[in-house]
């Protein structure tokens, strides 16, 4: 991927989708590259409690996205991962946040250049825009999904990569679930959106731990 100077990159807009549109016509395999840059956890250690965000950058075209830059026990280690692949800190064009948990946002800025997406708006320097998530694409191979499910305000980043198509998504904390979200206000909503997520996704980036395949032991 050649990667546009700082100077001379105007990014824009992928037309925004209707959120009417057929789940079947994203994809299942595309153009982009996505790597996880740190694998999430929670975990309790002594009478302190650690808790990662699963941090995913996907490359497609000229979008540069970092999903859920939340916690992290070393910044510069996650600068590290993210130049690894090519980018430089500027040049990401695009966060996802997936939720508004602190555990997921707190290092949005990190990337000034970036414009930031929730559910219901993107943001960039003092502009607000308001818009559905639901529909919106981020890059020819990269799609937002409002999955509500472990909050009201969920969305999941869909990628389809030449070999798989991913989902970055909170709908799991990890690959065994939980099955009942300690936070999901509506058990049937989860499901529904779980549900959703794994016609589309053959893996799946959970909110605190590694990338797995789904299988009929994954909770529902």
């Amino acid at each position: 991927m050649q990667l546009p100077s700082n100077n001379s990159f105007n990014p824009v807009f992928w037309p925004v989708m209707s959120g009417s549109m057929s789940d079947s016509g994203f994809p299942a395999t595309g153009a982009a590259r996505v790597h996880v840059l740190q694998a999430g956890y929670a975990r309790e250690a002594g009478s302190a409690e650690h808790v990662g965000s699963t941090v995913t950058l996907i490359l497609d075209g000229d979008a540069v996205i970092v999903v859920d830059p939340g916690m992290v026990p070393d910044r510069d280690e996650l600068l590290a991962a993210l130049t690894a692949h090519g980018p430089a800190p500027a040049d990401v064009t695009d966060i996802v946040l997936s939720h508004h948990h602190p555990d997921h946002t707190v290092n949005a800025a990190l990337f000034p250049a970036a414009r930031i997406h929730d559910h219901w708006a993107c943001y960039r320097g003092d502009v607000w825009i308001s818009r559905d998530a639901e529909g919106m694409m981020l890059g020819p191979s990269v799609r937002l999904l409002r999955t509500p499910g472990h909050t009201p305000e969920d969305i999941t980043t869909l990628a389809a990569a030449p070999d798989e198509s991913y989902a970055c998504t909170h709908a799991w904390w990890r690959a065994d679930g939980p099955a009942d979200d300690p936070f999901a206000p509506d058990r049937e909503v989860l499901r529904a959106s779980r549900e959703r997520i794994l016609g589309l996704a053959s893996v799946i980036i959970p909110g605190h731990g590694p990338a797995f395949r789904p299988d009929e032991r994954t909770p529902r």
